[in-house]
């Protein structure tokens, strides 16, 4: 870090702690961006003229009479068209070997769009995946969570979402990702000739926590100049935001603040909503649409972040081990895509209601045989119909790796309808039936 000509360098440091530091200056702001002993430091608080800085990498080693430079701007990103196809770190520089992106400057973390601005979203964003866009259907501009168990392969259908996405452009946000994970993106985007159209920024395990905190703006001001300058249909993914929180923890903690529940920061719903609300519909065209991977511990999705989550999203998708067909599904009875209704049957065919409505509830009666089962009871015919029906539903259109297009899926709907259930059992609308029944 290169210090310009008459710029201010501080020499005395009142307080260190485990994550911040303190001096005494003038006309600094908050979130300014700053180098303690040449380490990447941001404002936090500033009471009177004593200003505390949150240290990035953490502070040990540093001395009191290190060097503080301010660089009297908070976190800022080059946006352009520049940043398709290129691998970024937290603080925007590139990790692939390529160039410094040219561009305009912007600072990040901004307001959300002004709701005058916005639309109602209205527009269907098919991601190709069966569960998905069969019975929890995406729009633009919405906010929607994965709720997955760490050990899933939230990773893997992320990617996936990224190659068959309808969108524009799409942006990868990666927070305390595995180096495997990471490259394991690359080597997908790379081999399936995408990477004109995605964007990462990726935090790693190796680099320090908190540096976190800053991805998933970096995400967002370059996911706002695609939508609102260049008025593109951009998809932002997160993954994985409870790191993300984690580190909201540590931060907080390090600073002596009081904690919330499970150990969060009492300002979790807030730093997270400022986040989601990012997703917009513009009245234009362009749009936000945010997918964000929070995973569980232990399956536990009452715990803080993800309760926090689902105030504020439209829905979430579920991801769950189907144990009979050995592989994992999007859950039909725990995902739940709020704004669905307004693409389903309007921007998809006439049909897509009725056989999503009616597949579920067969589903249903399935679990329900499975639970006579498991208890000792004898199954009916129906029954049985039931359990083998769920296991082809699940295999054809609720695990994660069908990819197919909406048309197929409400196709391949009706004839597993067929294969198990007379008419009568299905009881989809007559004019419905007449047209699309495969028996």
């Amino acid at each position: 870090m290169k210090t310009k000509a008459f710029q201010k360098i501080y020499t005395h440091i009142e307080n260190i702690t485990k994550a911040t530091c303190t001096i005494k200056a003038e006309g600094i702001t908050n979130e300014e961006m700053a180098y303690v002993d040449g380490r990447p430091a941001q404002v936090v608080k500033i009471n009177r003229d004593y200003v505390t800085m949150q240290i990035f990498p953490g502070t040990q080693g540093v001395a009191t009479n290190a060097e503080v430079v301010f660089t009297g701007k908070p976190p800022t990103i080059k946006v352009s068209d520049e940043l398709r196809g290129r691998f970024f770190n937290a603080y925007g520089e590139p990790i692939d070997d390529g160039p410094p992106v040219e561009g305009e400057e912007r600072e990040i973390g901004g307001p959300s769009a002004n709701p005058v601005r916005r639309k109602q979203p209205s527009e269907l964003i098919a991601t190709g995946i069966a569960g998905i866009d069969l019975n929890n259907t995406l729009v633009t501009g919405q906010k929607i969570p994965f709720f997955a168990d760490s050990d899933q392969p939230f990773n893997q259908v992320m990617a996936d979402v990224a190659l068959r996405a309808k969108a524009d452009v799409i942006i990868l946000g990666g927070m305390g990702m595995a180096n495997d994970d990471y490259l394991y993106y690359k080597a997908v985007f790379d081999n399936a000739g995408a990477l004109d159209r995605i964007i990462c920024f990726m935090n790693r395990t190796d680099d320090p926590p908190v540096e976190r905190l800053l991805v998933p703006d970096m995400c967002l001001t370059s996911a706002e100049y695609f939508a609102q300058d260049k008025k593109m249909k951009v998809l932002v993914l997160l993954t994985d935001m409870t790191l993300f929180a984690d580190a909201l923890s540590i931060v907080s903690n390090r600073m002596d603040q009081i904690p919330s529940k499970d150990s969060m920061p009492g300002s979790l719903y807030s730093d997270l909503a400022k986040i989601y609300e990012k997703a917009v519909q513009f009245p234009d065209g362009g749009s936000i649409t945010i997918i964000a991977v929070t995973t569980l511990s232990g399956g536990d999705i009452t715990h803080a972040i993800p309760d926090n989550t689902g105030y504020i999203t439209e829905g979430q998708l579920y991801l769950r081990r189907d144990t009979d067909i050995a592989k994992v599904i999007i859950d039909p009875f725990r995902s739940l895509s709020r704004l669905k209704q307004l693409v389903i049957g309007k921007k998809t065919r006439e049909d897509h209601g009725q056989v999503m409505n009616t597949c579920v509830r067969l589903y249903a009666d399935a679990a329900n045989a499975k639970t006579k089962l498991e208890n000792g009871f004898d199954l009916t015919d129906y029954d049985q119909r039931c359990l083998d029906y769920a296991k082809e539903y699940s295999k054809k259109l609720l695990a994660i790796d069908i990819n197919i297009d909406i048309d197929k899926m409400l196709d391949t709907g009706w004839e597993i309808l067929a294969k198990y259930f007379t008419k009568e059992e299905v009881a989809i609308k007559k004019e419905i039936m007449d047209k699309y029944w495969k028996g």
